[in-house]
C-alpha cells in the first residue's frame, strides 16, 4: 500500500492558509499602516514643495530624527542640567504615560460603572427617576471642561481633577443611554422570562442588561477619544504629571516638536486604547458575532 506525499506545492498552500480571523487582523493591521503612511507622505511632499513652514509644521521625519532631544523634556533631572534624554528620559516618557493613562482609565471605570448604576434606578425607582432625571438632563449639555475649575476647588491640585473630568465625560452620557436602552429592550424577551419564571432581578441581570451592553459599550468607545481631550486639558493647567502638561510646556517654549511628538503619542494610546475595549467588548459580549453590535 503507499503512502500518498503531499508535494511542496500543498505544504506551502496549507502553511498560508489563515483563520478568518486572522485575515481580518491582517487586513486592518495593513489598511492601518497604509492610511498612516499616506498621511504621513502627505504631510512630506508638502514639506518638500515648501508649502507649509517647517518651523510650525515640522514633518515626521524632523520630530522624529530629534528624537533624543525630545526624550530629554520627559526627563526632569536631565532637563535640569541641560544633558541629553538616556535611559532616564525613557523612563520618564513611561512615567508621563502611565500617569495620564492611569487617570482616563479610572474616570471611564468609575463612570461607566456609577452610569449604568443610576441609569438603571432612574427607570426602575419612582421617586429616584422624578428627583435625578431632570437634575441630569440639566448637567448633560455642560461641556466637562467647564467642570475644571469645579474639580480644582473641591479637589485640590493632584489625580482627582483629571479623573473627575474623564468621569463627567462619560457619566451623563451613559446615564442618559441607559434609560434609552432599558426602554427600548423587546418586550418579548420580558414575556419569554416572565413565563420560565424568573424573577425581576434575575431578569435585569441575565435579559435586560445583556441586550444594552453592546449599545453601552459603543457609547463608551465613542466617549474614549473626548476622555483623553479633556484629561490632556486637566493636566495642562497643572494638576499633575502628564503628556497635557508636556504639551503645554511645548507651547509656552514654542517647540513644535515636541508638540507633534506629543500629538503622536496621544494617537497611538487612542488608538491603543479603543482596541483594547474592543477586545474586552468581544469577550465579555461572547454571544455577539464580529461585526455585529460595533464590534
Amino acid at each position: 500500500m503507499s503512502i500518498p506525499v503531499r508535494s511542496r506545492e500543498d505544504t506551502s498552500a496549507s502553511a498560508l492558509h489563515l483563520s478568518p480571523r486572522m485575515r481580518r487582523t491582517l487586513s486592518s493591521i495593513g489598511w492601518s499602516l497604509l492610511s498612516l503612511g499616506l498621511f504621513a507622505g502627505l504631510w512630506e511632499a508638502l514639506w518638500a514643495l515648501g508649502w507649509i513652514n517647517p518651523l510650525l509644521l515640522p514633518p515626521p521625519h524632523m520630530f522624529f530624527s530629534d528624537l533624543g532631544r525630545t526624550l530629554t523634556f520627559f526627563d526632569h533631572e536631565a532637563r535640569r542640567i541641560g544633558s541629553h534624554g538616556g535611559a532616564g528620559a525613557l523612563v520618564g516618557l513611561l512615567t508621563t504615560i502611565g500617569w495620564t493613562s492611569f487617570r482616563v482609565v479610572s474616570g471611564l471605570a468609575i463612570g461607566f460603572a456609577l452610569g449604568v448604576t443610576v441609569g438603571a434606578l432612574i427607570h426602575y425607582v419612582r421617586i429616584f427617576r422624578n428627583l435625578v432625571q431632570p437634575l441630569v438632563l440639566m448637567l448633560a449639555p455642560i461641556s466637562p471642561v467647564a467642570w475644571l475649575p469645579v474639580a480644582i476647588f473641591v479637589f485640590g491640585v493632584g489625580d482627582v481633577p483629571a479623573i473627575f473630568l474623564v468621569f463627567i465625560t462619560v457619566f451623563f452620557m451613559i446615564v442618559l443611554a441607559t434609560v434609552a436602552q432599558i426602554g427600548s429592550v423587546p418586550k418579548n424577551y420580558l414575556h419569554v422570562a416572565r413565563i420560565m419564571g424568573a424573577t425581576e432581578r434575575q431578569t435585569f441581570w441575565r435579559v435586560i442588561l445583556p441586550a444594552i451592553l453592546p449599545s453601552l459599550f459603543m457609547t463608551l468607545r465613542l466617549n474614549l477619544f473626548a476622555a483623553w481631550m479633556v484629561v490632556l486639558i486637566a493636566e495642562s493647567v497643572g494638576v499633575g504629571i502628564g503628556l497635557g502638561q508636556i504639551t503645554s510646556m511645548a507651547r509656552a517654549t514654542f517647540n513644535a516638536k515636541l508638540v507633534f511628538f506629543t500629538m503622536v503619542i496621544v494617537g497611538a494610546l487612542g488608538f491603543t486604547f479603543d482596541w483594547a475595549l474592543r477586545k474586552v467588548q468581544q469577550k465579555m459580549l461572547w454571544w455577539i458575532q464580529p461585526g455585529q453590535g460595533g464590534i
